[in-house]
């Protein structure tokens, strides 16, 4: 068995220390929410080669991206559930061979030497060559949306959305997004050379890949990586030179550093101090500033009260499976309560900081109504002192399709072009002068 297989289409097969470590990846993706992120950094991780770490990455994001009919196909070739090191073994063998492009023979040689290579799964490794082998003769349909997503997450999206935008939305995680940056000004000469796409609201969509640090304008400070739904709330809250504006549960900073570039004076506020060094570390490389404060936004009892307050609370994510797929799959529905709960407690601290008069926008990334429109709903009742301030059509960038009634936005992920993250957001106004 060699340790590098390349097909003419560009499937690859990388060397068992990839393989191993990609195993390693989605194992703890799907054991925890944020065992992907924590995974990627350890010394073993980081210690591969980076054509290795590349690799190893890619084949967790695109296993994740089509483990619902990857697993499907699975079941249906296995007479009972294997260990769970060997089911994520024939994951990986099957992502290769039918979503990556590599040979289907390269993909089942190198994922039984993968399954001999530790004690604990050579014992399975001819059920691993046997089960791949079958569904090479019998590939897996992949083209079905509703199996894309965990069941319980599509009966959520259709009862929320409808059968068709259900549809719509799943279709999306089996999609490689493209890169999207938001820049610090207007830079015309900036989309040419990153051979970007202009969205609306500005943001730049770049199929560039590889290390983002060597691209054109990151060292200067001309922009930094944020998707394009991600970049609406702060340009809801429309914020202006000269105005105090909070940022909470600001890290890892794109929102802050939108806030700054429009000359307000902004305090960005995270409850971890780790997460605010990425933030400070960009102020830094784009030459912006902003205050930072490491506290929890529901109980910080800083009086201060600001003209604008943007709250970005903590969320279930579920919007952000293109760049994250895992959050999918590590989500579980006691989550979305729990959440909500919280969400309801930070709404109301943020409340007590917009002077008389003030803006407050509200957003979270997540599909799930009990993080957007009802957390809506229930401040209102709860603050008859607000009042939603109604975002415009196209307003911010966003899609028109997004618009609510109300005048908040639902942006959904298919109703861009090439996809975006999933958000909710709306803008309030405090009454009184």
């Amino acid at each position: 068995m060699t340790d590098l297989n390349t097909s003419e289409d560009g499937g690859e097969i990388r060397g068992l220390a990839a393989r191993r470590a990609a195993l390693d990846l989605l194992t703890a993706a799907l054991a925890r929410r944020t065992g992907l992120e924590e995974a990627s950094s350890t010394g073993a991780f980081r210690g591969l080669e980076p054509r290795d770490r590349g690799f190893a990455r890619a084949l967790t994001l695109a296993t994740l991206r089509h483990l619902g009919p990857i697993d499907r196909a699975l079941d249906a070739k296995l007479a009972k559930p294997p260990p769970e090191a060997v089911r994520n073994i024939l994951r990986l063998g099957a992502t290769q061979a039918f979503a990556m492009g590599a040979p289907a023979y390269a993909a089942v040689d190198a994922t039984v030497g993968l399954a001999a290579s530790q004690a604990a799964t050579r014992p399975f490794k001819g059920l691993v060559n046997a089960v791949l082998r079958a569904l090479t003769r019998d590939p897996p349909d992949m083209s079905d949306p509703e199996a894309l997503a965990p069941p319980w997450l599509f009966a959520r999206w259709r009862s929320a959305h409808g059968e068709e935008t259900a549809r719509a939305i799943a279709a999306i995680i089996s999609q490689e997004p493209a890169t999207d940056l938001s820049l610090k000004a207007p830079d015309a000469g900036l989309a040419e050379a990153l051979e970007a796409e202009v969205l609306p609201g500005g943001t730049l969509r770049t199929a560039l890949r590889g290390d983002v640090s060597a691209w054109p304008g990151f060292d200067d400070g001309a922009w930094w990586v944020q998707d394009a739904s991600a970049a609406i709330p702060a340009r809801l809250l429309d914020a202006q030179a000269g105005q105090t504006v909070l940022d909470l549960c600001a890290a890892p900073g794109g929102k802050t550093l939108q806030l700054a570039a429009t000359g307000a004076t902004v305090t960005a506020l995270d409850r971890s101090a780790a997460r605010l060094e990425r933030l400070k570390e960009n102020l830094e490389r784009t030459s912006l500033s902003a205050e930072t404060v490491v506290a929890d936004a529901g109980a910080w009892g800083d009086p201060r009260t600001f003209d604008a307050v943007l709250l970005d609370a903590p969320c279930s994510a579920t919007g952000t499976f293109r760049r994250n797929p895992d959050v999918l799959w590590a989500a579980r529905p006691g989550d979305i309560a729990s959440l909500a709960a919280v969400q309801s407690r930070m709404l109301d601290a943020a409340a007590g900081h917009v002077k008389p008069g003030g803006r407050l926008v509200y957003c979270v990334c997540s599909l799930e109504p009990e993080e957007g429109e009802a957390q809506t709903e229930g401040f209102l009742a709860r603050h008859p002192e607000f009042t939603i301030q109604p975002a415009t059509p196209g307003e911010a960038g966003a899609p028109e399709a997004s618009l609510a009634p109300n005048g908040a936005l639902r942006l959904l992920p298919h109703q861009r072009p090439g996809g975006c993250d999933g958000f909710y957001a709306v803008r309030f106004r405090r009454s009184g002068q």
